[in-house]
């Protein structure tokens, strides 16, 4: 009887746990279907409407958010597609040579994601704007290499650290090249890694709101910094800001969703070794 009594407490604590997990999606989903007129009146009691969506999709307030999400699809895909081209032959050079003051290295790339934006921030707005990158892609594209590309090499070496030198051996044993056997060996034997670190890293530069915010204005500005535009004013549009924040967590909900296969193996890819 005490046991089944610890498991019921067990059950509820996890229940209340999840409500309050849940709960600020489930408010942010009912702000975005309340009617304006309705916003600051009632609580659960209301009147649902998609116009907060139509609003915000048909850049009917003056504020440009398709093209901020198109922005934020751009910079973030360039930037993961950017950093798997540079960071996967990184990664796997870091995991097969060792040499002296290697890992210092790795650790200072490592201190690159670990370390905050802000200490950044004001040397890149005034390089940026002498080097005509201010407002754009590229320099989104390359900024946001701080945030991808130390993600990427470290858990991809770890991966590539988990293969066995041998099949590369063998490789080379048949006329391979070094090059040859990192492409057709190597790198198909990772391929579910590959798939969870370049989710890993969308979100994190899809969800990347400093670098934005102080180094686009308009033309590059993505959708972490566009959403707050509702909020300006005499009187902040909450329902459109968190009409806004639903459809920018879209992308990576679909991307998850789409690769799960694989993210599911590339997550516990190494975990278990015979």
């Amino acid at each position: 009887m005490k046991k089944r009594l610890v498991g019921w407490l067990c059950d509820a604590a996890l229940v209340l746990y999840f409500v309050f997990a849940l709960f600020p999606i489930a408010w942010m989903v009912i702000l975005s279907l309340k009617p304006a007129d309705q916003l600051f009146s009632t609580y659960f009691s209301f009147s649902p409407t998609l116009d907060g969506y139509r609003t915000v999709l048909g850049d009917s307030e003056g504020i440009p958010f398709v093209r901020f999400f198109v922005n934020s699809l751009v910079v973030s895909v360039g930037a993961v597609v950017l950093s798997l081209v540079v960071g996967l032959p990184a990664a796997y050079a870091s995991a097969r040579w060792r040499f002296k003051g290697s890992e210092n290295l790795m650790f200072t790339l490592l201190s690159f994601r670990f370390a905050p934006e802000l200490t950044v921030i004001i040397p890149l707005f005034v390089l940026y704007q002498k080097l005509g990158l201010f407002d754009t892609y590229v320099g989104m594209v390359w900024v946001l290499q701080l945030v991808t590309l130390p993600l990427i090499v470290w858990i991809m070496r770890s991966y590539f650290a988990d293969l066995t030198p041998e099949l590369e051996q063998a490789a080379l044993l048949d006329g391979y090249t070094r090059k040859q056997a990192f492409f057709r060996v190597a790198l198909p034997l990772v391929k579910p890694g590959i798939a969870a670190v370049s989710l890993l890293a969308f979100i994190f530069a899809w969800n990347n709101f400093v670098f934005p915010l102080i180094l686009t204005s308009n033309e590059a500005q993505t959708v972490t910094v566009g959403a707050l535009s509702f909020l300006g004013g005499d009187r902040p549009k909450y329902n459109l800001t968190a009409a806004a924040a639903l459809i920018s967590v879209v992308p990576p909900l679909l991307l998850a969703l789409t690769i799960q296969r694989y993210l599911v193996r590339g997550l516990s890819f190494g975990a278990v070794k015979s």
